[in-house]
């Protein structure tokens, strides 16, 4: 190869390498356009499985509630029945799905968690609520008080696991939900 035979080489070269590099620069860009649009598509997605699990969770609530509240009454004997109950203290909020209670003969106190799908930490929702109620409802001072989760899927482990910790199941049955434990089954009062 000649002298100038090398420099043209060497020119197209320079020529070829500049090309490649803007076209690797415009697809990089392209490229970043494109994963920013997804990421924000991801975003909405999120945002929209989010509102419907809360919509779900909401139906389930209003689902369970009528079925809670003749049980409340008819089973436990309660005489005040209150859905979507919160309180606050101190900074923080403490959200019940369903509150009984009653002051007459029993002196009780029901904390139902509704639950669509029962998970680990719905568990550990309600045992946080129930030993933090007193803190958050002195009016009921001395009472004792009981939970029940109201869940339409629980896993078999998950039904011991509450069932052990001497809160109260109901399980959705022909489309209204029934306490459903064991003859041996013993309530824990907190």
């Amino acid at each position: 190869m000649t002298d100038i035979e090398l420099k043209q080489f060497v020119a197209d070269l320079a020529v070829n390498l500049a090309e490649t590099g803007r076209i690797i620069r415009e697809s990089q860009a392209e490229t970043n356009r494109v994963i920013r649009a997804t990421d924000k598509q991801i975003d909405e997605l999120r945002k929209e499985l989010g509102g419907l699990g809360a919509k779900f969770g909401g139906f389930t609530e209003g689902m369970a509630y009528p079925s809670m509240k003749k049980i409340l009454q008819e089973r436990f004997g309660m005489s005040v029945i209150a859905p979507n109950v919160s309180a606050r203290k101190n900074g923080r909020t403490m959200e019940v799905d369903v509150l009984a209670y009653s002051n007459a003969d029993v002196n009780e106190v029901y904390v139902v968690e509704v639950k669509s799908h029962l998970r680990e930490d719905g568990i550990q929702q309600i045992l946080r609520i129930l030993r933090e109620f007193h803190n958050f409802y002195p009016g009921h001072d001395g009472k004792k008080v009981y939970g029940i989760l109201a869940a339409v899927h629980v896993s078999e482990d998950l039904e011991k696991r509450v069932l052990k910790e001497g809160i109260y199941l109901a399980r959705i049955h022909d489309e209204t939900f029934e306490i459903t434990v064991p003859d041996s089954f013993q309530p824990r009062a907190f």
